[in-house]
This record gives structure tokens, C-alpha cells and sequence, in this order.
């Protein structure tokens, strides 16, 4: 079977995972749906790739926030 109908993919955007375990038709069908409703840095990568690059439900800006400083 084609890597390409396999659950194996995500998308990802700004805000965080928007969606694992699709093939990529259904992948792609979602980047194009939310490029419609303006969300930004879209892209289809792998499960394993989508773990490894935002945790679940946090957003990009949560990430670069910067850590207090401790006295």
C-alpha cells in the first residue's frame, strides 16, 4: 500500500497540531480548508514528525515565550 493512503499523516499550523492519523488526501483536503480561514505556517508532515514539533494543544507562541527570570 501507498505511504500515501496510510493514517500516518498530520497537519500542523501556528497554533499547533490541527489534525494526525489522515492520509494524505484528507491531509491535504484540511490545509486547504484552513488556508481559507487564514491560519498561518501550514504543513503536512508525518505523526511522528508532528509529536516531535508541538505538543498537543500548545501554540507556537506559547513556545517562544520567554522563561522568568529566578532570583
Amino acid at each position: 500500500m501507498s505511504e500515501l493512503l496510510e493514517r500516518r499523516w498530520a497537519v500542523i499550523s501556528e497554533r499547533g497540531s490541527e489534525a494526525t492519523d489522515l492520509n494524505y488526501e484528507e491531509a491535504h483536503a484540511l490545509m486547504h480548508r484552513l488556508t481559507n480561514e487564514r491560519v498561518h505556517g501550514l504543513c503536512i508532515v508525518t505523526n511522528e514528525a508532528a509529536r516531535h514539533f508541538l505538543r498537543e494543544g500548545s501554540t507556537a507562541s506559547q513556545l517562544k515565550q520567554p522563561t522568568p527570570a529566578r532570583n
